[in-house]
């Protein structure tokens, strides 16, 4: 962390308990201060690709920390297929479990340029709060299949139905505003059913914004977890055989080892904390455990409509625009 090295309030992993320094009294005596607030709270980027994002949340309660964690899970919107008419399905799945497949498809449509539906709301919708797609699939044997042809490709034609397959019924204005596949399923090769000559599905799907406190489908992330950053120090020299026995107890990369064949502490901070060092009894002094107990490693992987950085960014309006309405209830007593 940039700027002057603060005091770690550490909390120590001990062979069979989680020990707090006794110097540290937790929570308890902490009279809240904005601007200490403030003065503590740092974030630091480690990570931000299309694959993830991964951020260090620091100086926080654990209560706001996981707060960004269940806003992200659950209050941020997304857009998912809600309703799935069904005119033909002679394929082996169920209609029920169909329509729950369906449902489940990632779509790249923004929902931040959608409005959420209301109880007044006409079942077609509207061009500003749903998207309608079709999926009509048919399987039919090839004419050019030999006799003696194994591979279903070979032999059956559309025996595989895709995500790829859906196709995209704008209403209103909204091819002038959308393309396809900024509104399409994020990936297209997402198996929905597989079928054979004489089967066939004919469906109409309607897709609205919702979250995901309401149902998984809508939560815009695939993971968002936490975890207190490791600290681990070495309390003596430690080399030779017990160098390498000190290495193979904690994850790859976290023990390295010298010229000398000593063992340094290389990084800690993808250490899982496993306490595997303490099955050795010439192993259980040499190494202390702990965890900073303020200091949160943030991991978010997007289901893909929005990027991870966009929806850590969306949680905390979230999370403002309830703190807002809680203060106006208060101030309205």
């Amino acid at each position: 962390m940039p700027g002057t090295k603060r005091n770690e309030p550490l909390l120590y992993m001990e062979e069979h308990r989680v020990k707090q320094d006794p110097q540290d009294y937790g929570l308890a005596d902490d009279v809240f201060s904005i601007e200490a607030f403030k003065e503590k709270l740092h974030i630091i980027i480690v990570r931000n690709d299309e694959e993830g994002l991964e951020f260090d949340l620091i100086g926080v309660y654990p209560a706001i920390a996981n707060a960004f964690r269940r806003l992200m899970l659950s209050d941020v919107p997304s857009m998912a297929i809600e309703k799935v008419y069904i005119y033909n399905n002679t394929s082996i799945i169920q209609d029920e479990v169909l329509a729950h497949r369906m449902g489940l498809l990632p779509l790249k449509a923004d929902p931040r340029l959608f409005a959420y539906r209301t109880e007044e709301s006409t079942e077609a919708g509207t061009e500003q709060d749903t998207l309608e797609y079709e999926l009509k699939v048919k399987c039919s044997r090839r004419r050019d299949a030999g006799k003696d042809q194994s591979n279903f490709d070979d032999i059956y034609k559309n025996h595989k139905v895709y995500s790829g397959h859906l196709k995209w019924l704008p209403k209103g204005k909204q091819a002038q505003i959308y393309s396809e596949s900024a509104v399409n399923c994020i990936h297209e090769d997402i198996l929905i059913a597989q079928l054979r000559p004489g089967h066939e599905l004919d469906l109409r799907l309607v897709a609205v914004k919702g979250l995901g406190r309401d149902h998984a489908k809508f939560s815009p992330v695939a993971t968002a977890t936490y975890r207190l950053l490791p600290q681990i120090k070495l309390n003596r020299e430690i080399s030779g055989k017990d160098a390498y026995l000190l290495q193979s107890c904690f994850s790859p990369g976290v023990i390295g080892i010298d010229e000398n064949e000593n063992a340094y502490v290389k990084d800690e901070r993808y250490d899982t904390c496993s306490r595997n060092v303490y099955r050795y009894p010439q192993l259980k002094d040499a190494v202390t455990l702990a965890r900073v107990r303020d200091h949160y490693i943030f991991s978010v992987e997007s289901v893909g409509a929005l990027k991870p950085d966009i929806i850590f960014l969306e949680a905390v309006k979230v999370l403002k625009k309830k703190c807002r309405a809680f203060i106006d209830e208060i101030e309205a007593e």
